[in-house]
């Protein structure tokens, strides 16, 4: 432990900072993201404002099974703003395809031109890689469809109407249904705004690239910090991009403990010694634990009372 100690105590300060910088910027881009598909559909929020529903959003789904509890939350923050729940809905969606699909791209990828690498690194994980690239397809298929098939939608939504019902948490409303049904209407207009606009949805998916890799390039950072040399850029990245790959669809809240002892196998030749789990920790530790620390005041801050109204007024909705 000692030895472990001094190799975190080693890494550069310059280093450490752009890593944490980056871990920042992960986070931060989806709120960008979303910013920018609200701003096409006039809805005048301020970037800083969806900033925050993107930290919200990552740290419930850092402490839900599969990261379920993200998305519900950031729709609840921003219907208290003002947003439409149709437009909310549409946003976060696209998003989400995006955030999978190159996820799926990426993993794709590895798979064709990275594969004697792939196997080597993994080892007795590379089921685990096979699975985590399954499920983010099979799920990309599920949300296209449900973007696109309005009917899919509206099932969906008097369906959930159905079992809250049951569950005695909704009780019974003659106007409901009617109100489900047009956000269901508004909620197909703007896919159809978004599929007639297809630039907006290019720039997302490539920002999300940007987004994905910056990641990835937080533990190349981490090992020039440490002062190591020897493995490319490219091989790092890569190597990181396989572990979240293999974990990210794993029902465990943050994918905590096999995150860690996937990471352990895959950079045991890239970090020797005790710099493996120094690079574990301080990657580990930037890129989830303390995003999910600053996560959990800035979610704190927004559930003060008067707080969401300080912040930002009332989005302007043509």
């Amino acid at each position: 432990m000692h030895f472990v100690w001094q190799a975190i105590r080693g890494i550069q300060p310059v280093y450490l900072g752009l890593a944490i910088i980056t871990g920042l910027f992960f986070v931060s881009a989806e709120g960008i993201m979303i910013w920018y598909l609200l701003r096409a559909l006039n809805c005048g929020v301020s970037p800083f404002s969806c900033i925050r529903y993107s930290f919200i959003g990552f740290f419930y789904s850092g402490i839900t099974p599969s990261a379920t509890g993200g998305q519900p939350m950031q729709l609840y923050y921003m219907k208290k703003a003002g947003i439409k729940i149709s437009d909310s809905t549409v946003v976060l969606m696209t998003v989400a395809l995006a955030y999978k699909l190159v996820l799926v791209l990426i993993g794709i990828g590895i798979l064709v031109l990275w594969y004697p690498e792939l196997c080597a690194y993994l080892k007795g994980y590379l089921y685990l890689y096979y699975l985590g690239l399954f499920l983010n397809t099979a799920l990309v298929g599920i949300l296209l469809f449900v973007m696109i098939s309005p009917k899919c939608f509206r099932g969906i939504v008097t369906g959930g109407e159905k079992l809250l019902l049951k569950a005695h948490i909704l009780k019974p409303s003659g106007t409901r249904r009617q109100k489900l049904f047009d956000m269901a209407d508004s909620y197909h207009e703007a896919v159809v705004f978004f599929l007639q606009h297809r630039k907006h949805i290019a720039v997302v998916v490539a920002f999300t690239f940007v987004q994905r890799f910056s990641v990835f390039f937080l533990t190349w950072l981490i090992y020039k910090g440490m002062g190591l040399s020897g493995y490319s850029m490219g091989s790092v990245m890569f190597i990181q991009a396989t572990v979240y790959i293999a974990v990210d669809m794993l029902p465990l809240p943050g994918a905590q403990g096999i995150t860690e002892l996937m990471y352990k196998t895959v950079f045991a030749a890239i970090f020797p010694g005790a710099y493996l789990t120094a690079s574990m920790c301080v990657t580990r530790g930037i890129n989830f634990y303390l995003l999910l620390v600053v996560s959990a005041v800035i979610a704190a801050t927004a559930s003060l009372p008067g707080r969401q109204r300080a912040l930002q007024k009332p989005p302007v909705i043509h």
